[in-house]
């Protein structure tokens, strides 16, 4: 069991063995309005924060982290470790109307 005191070491970990994009994450980050890449993912899992945690996600433990590309952009992934790797579910810029001014919560 993952508790969200040690989710972003297990993130870490299982990115250290594969990175999945899934589908959905693929669409998301290669819309003309965002052009996210998959360095900048790596970039964020490697150096972002966690903030939100998701221990009951229907996917699986899974959490929202925030983090910039080289830029300065804030993106936002939505993320699953599994045992033999790490499934992002999503990539997007977050909207300023719906998150705080640093991006962190929901408003």
């Amino acid at each position: 069991m993952i508790d969200e005191t040690n989710i972003i070491e297990v993130v870490r970990a299982a990115a250290n063995k594969r990175i999945l994009f899934l589908p959905h994450a693929i669409r998301q980050m290669s819309r003309p309005d965002r052009m996210i890449t998959t360095a900048d993912v790596r970039r964020i899992i490697f150096n972002g924060e966690v903030i939100e945690d998701y221990p009951e996600d229907a996917r699986g433990h899974s959490c929202l982290m925030l983090g910039r590309d080289d830029g300065g952009r804030s993106i936002h992934i939505v993320c699953s470790p599994k045992n033999e790797y790490l499934a992002i579910v999503t990539a997007y810029l977050p909207d300023e109307d719906v998150w705080s001014s640093d991006l962190r919560e929901r408003m």
